[in-house]
């Protein structure tokens, strides 16, 4: 081995496998910190890209669950309205099987057309208050029920990636379930009402099924969105989260190695020294 004071190689050799330690060590320490082993894509550009296209994905899809719970709520909103006026056509039909009576006398029948009157208002006050952010799928120039069902691509129309809900007009209007012009007035007006009460309760039990199967399909997508976003936050996790047992580990080896390169760059450093012996 010769003796030079201008270059100490093994100081230089220490230097760099302590500078080594000391560079795992540092990224042991941020894996610890922030739980992920690939924090940036400088750390694994190619699992960052898609860790990112993946976490673009979640986010889009809480959008989603959104569209689904505000569905949902329009959807709760219009089959109350339309449960209470089934309820209400129910009353109405007792009003006017009562005033079908031929024996039933003027004051009877002033009576029964006060309440059935009452009872058909009654049905546009709930339906014009059937509104929930906006959206009311059940008066007169109502909107339909819409919901996003997936993330929009860019490739396909919006349809691909929604479900509606159509609108149909249930108010007392003509346009609606018409029992504007009802009246029991005789035991004639009231048949003619029970009839328009026949229609009123087929057109109303149609909705309810449509509202139904809507709702129950708006429960099964969101139900199916959670467990999707669920499963692409686990997959993100595998991607990119750090063992944090593995790290305590090496971190604990590392910390070892690190005292070692410091004691073996001591050592190196103090080599040069043992020259001066020679002129002794």
């Amino acid at each position: 081995m010769s003796f030079s004071v201008n270059t100490n190689a093994g100081a230089l050799f220490a230097l760099q496998a302590l500078n080594k330690t000391n560079r795992q060590l540092d990224t042991v320490q941020s894996r610890i910190n922030t739980g992920l082993k690939v924090a940036s894509a400088r750390d694994n550009a190619a699992v960052f890209a898609i860790a990112q296209g993946q976490r673009g994905e979640l986010a889009g899809l809480s959008a989603v669950k959104s569209s689904l719970d505000q569905a949902s709520s329009s959807l709760n909103v219009a089959l109350a309205a339309t449960e209470a006026v089934s309820e209400l056509l129910i009353q109405l039909k007792e009003k006017a099987t009562a005033a079908s009576d031929p024996s039933a006398s003027s004051e009877t029948l002033s009576a029964l057309n006060d309440e059935f009157q009452n009872l058909i208002a009654q049905i546009d006050t709930v339906v014009n208050n059937a509104e929930f952010n906006g959206v009311n799928a059940v008066k007169t120039g109502g909107k339909d029920i819409t919901a996003l069902t997936g993330v929009p691509d860019g490739t396909l129309s919006i349809g691909n990636f929604s479900i509606t809900i159509g609108k149909t007009d249930i108010s007392a209007k003509a346009s609606g379930l018409a029992l504007t012009s009802a009246a029991l007035t005789s035991a004639g007006t009231a048949s003619a009402a029970l009839a328009k009460i026949t229609v009123a309760e087929t057109k109303l039990k149609t909705f309810l099924s449509t509202l139904g199967a809507g709702a129950k399909r708006v429960d099964i997508q969101r139900a199916f969105t959670d467990k999707l976003s669920d499963a692409i936050e686990i997959g993100i996790g595998n991607l990119v989260d750090a063992d944090l047992a593995r790290e305590s580990a090496n971190l604990q080896s590392l910390q070892v190695r690190q005292q070692l390169g410091l004691q073996a760059l001591s050592i190196a450093n103090q080599a040069p020294g043992s020259v001066l012996s020679l002129f002794r």
